[in-house]
């Protein structure tokens, strides 16, 4: 991926302090460009909603949530993509009190339960998130305002512009701590019980500004905003870095309008889960298949990545016009983060002349830890570890492999009313991330899979389900796959067994298979998977399921639910 002689070049960036501070000094720098692009309703067109008006809204609303009695409170924002969910985000953090996203996908009981735990005084939400909501705060026996965004937001904007013009200023001039909790974040992990992660303005501001180091998307970028927005990988990767890039963010309307919305916006990058651009590389392959081009494409492929290619973005949009045009004409950068992705998809975009890498991360650090550079990276890498941040690997094995530790300005406060939790992640200052990983000697950080997923067998190797899926997942036929251990009964040892979600689609084109024979034929796609594993590795159960795994809204399976079903 691009060249090593940006190895230790970085962008120059500008300090600030806190959010409000960023905010305020990208309203001055770009004024009247396009902060946003949304849609007033579905199939309208895009429209734009400058910085300078960006900015004042949030102080309006700030404002208006001052006067209204809500200084110093907690207050809750759910409902889908929105440019009034980010002005919602940023009014509470930037002189109000502390911001609670919640994740609109959670069930009415537990919404209540966080919405109880955090002891939010408000909670602003979309109109589809309204009923939902009403039901959640209910729910709680408490006092909880609700603020609509569909029509009350818009008014407390307007009372608060006329408050402004009338000299009210504590919202303007409101202290802002850059080290206390001004965001409560509640995961959307794999396992037990939500832990509510508090984070800072300096958490995120650095975060943001030391990414912008590595990578410098132009300033002529246009994102595409799909990933849930209370999620910190979209959060602060694109919202907040597109902030103090200068760029502008397009919301999209939703999964399946992905590649209209990219066409009409002019969308030149993209932030995503590893399962969406997965599903876009399928559907490339589906279709060369289908067209009859698909060894015309493998070659085309092949020849860009020999012949370094994807350093001539003028000659691959040439080579592969249908692509970049189903992309909308304008993309040139994906990136991916929230979970381990199949190199090959990196590499095979780069050569269709779209640049691809992945970064590394969790909420607890804001969340980037490590990320390749725009222009110099490595496909199956999680990257450099960031600007400011230390990363060690400690209980290191014979291979280099440990756990991965790290500390600087983006590790978090500490998870809300949990010591317990805190002080079993957070020692002498150091953020325990509870992934495995190891360092080369260039520098690049790669990452295993979770501490607590290992399968350990009995003569002590160390096994890795995500390691495994990735094999599995090579095949077509395999939509989702969940790799754990289980008891041998007659050796009493650890044994493989992987549990398949098949690609019924494509194994319709297959004829009628019984279960018995469906079972027959996956053995066999197992059996071709293990060839290319050594043989403590390999999967010796297989069992079949009819229906999709449970997953978190960031589209990551519920391992810990699963295991418990097997």
């Amino acid at each position: 991926m691009n060249s090593n002689k940006y190895k230790n070049s970085i962008y120059e960036t500008r300090d600030i302090t806190d959010l409000r501070d960023m905010v305020r000094q990208s309203v001055k720098i770009f004024g009247d460009k396009a902060a946003y692009l949304e849609k007033q309703e579905k199939g309208g067109e895009f429209k734009p909603v400058s910085y300078r008006k960006f900015g004042a809204d949030i102080d309006a609303l700030g404002t208006s949530l001052i006067n209204q009695g809500f200084k110093d409170r907690r207050i809750g924002v759910i409902g889908e993509n929105s440019y009034r969910w980010v002005v919602s985000y940023l009014a509470v953090t930037n002189g109000v009190g502390v911001i609670v996203p919640f994740d609109k996908e959670l069930p009415t009981p537990e919404l209540s339960g966080l919405m109880a735990r955090s002891e939010v005084a408000a909670v602003i939400t979309s109109k589809k998130s309204e009923e939902k909501v009403r039901e959640a705060v209910a729910q709680t026996g408490k006092n909880i305002r609700i603020i609509s965004m569909a029509g009350e937001l818009d008014s407390l904007i307007v009372e608060g512009n006329h408050l402004l013009d009338t000299g009210h200023r504590e919202y303007l001039d409101a202290e802002i701590d850059p080290e206390a909790m001004s965001i409560l974040l509640f995961t959307s992990g794999t396992t037990g019980l939500a832990k509510g992660v508090m984070l800072s303005h300096k958490n995120i501001a650095k975060n943001t500004q030391n990414m912008s180091k590595y990578v410098d998307i132009g300033i002529d970028g246009i994102g595409l905003s799909v990933l849930p927005m209370h999620h910190t990988f979209e959060m602060t990767c694109h919202i907040m870095t597109s902030i103090y890039q200068g760029l502008t963010v397009a919301i999209c309307e939703g999964l399946k309008y992905i590649t209209k919305n990219m066409e009409e916006a002019h969308v030149t990058h993209m932030l995503g889960v590893p399962l969406i651009f997965e599903q876009m590389h399928k559907k490339i392959m589906k279709q060369a298949n289908q067209a009859g081009k698909a060894d015309k494409l493998r070659k085309g492929i092949a020849l860009s990545r020999k012949m370094h290619l994807y350093n001539h973005p003028e000659i691959t949009k040439r080579m592969f016009a249908d692509i970049h045009k189903a992309f909308g004409g304008h993309m040139r950068l994906f990136i991916a983060g929230g979970a381990a992705i199949d190199p090959k998809i990196i590499e095979d975009f780069e050569a269709m002349g779209i640049a691809m890498f992945q970064g590394y991360g969790m909420t607890e650090n804001a969340p980037i830890i490590a990320v390749n550079r725009d222009r110099c990276g490595r496909a199956d890498a999680a990257g450099f570890v960031m600007q400011e941040t230390e990363v060690r690997i400690i209980n290191k094995d014979e291979k280099g492999m440990g756990e991965i530790i790290c500390r600087g300005p983006s590790v978090m406060l500490g998870y809300y009313d949990n010591p317990e939790e805190t002080e079993a992640v957070l020692k002498n200052g150091w953020l325990h991330t509870g992934d495995y990983g190891r360092m080369d000697k260039d520098g690049y950080l790669y990452i295993m899979g979770r501490k607590k997923n290992v399968i350990v067998t009995k003569n002590g190797k160390n096994i890795f389900p995500e390691e495994v899926e990735y094999y599995l997942l090579k095949s077509d036929f395999i939509e989702e796959v969940l790799v754990l251990g289980e008891e041998d009964e007659k050796s009493g040892d650890t044994v493989i067994k992987a549990i398949i979600y098949p690609n019924f689609k494509l194994l319709e084109d297959m004829g009628h298979m019984s279960d018995e024979e469906m079972e027959k034929f996956f053995k066999s796609v197992v059996d071709k998977a293990n060839e290319e594993m050594p043989s403590y590795k390999m999967v010796k159960r297989i069992a079949i399921r009819k229906t999709e795994f449970e997953k978190t809204t960031t589209r990551k399976i519920k391992r810990f639910v699963e295991s418990n079903l097997k």
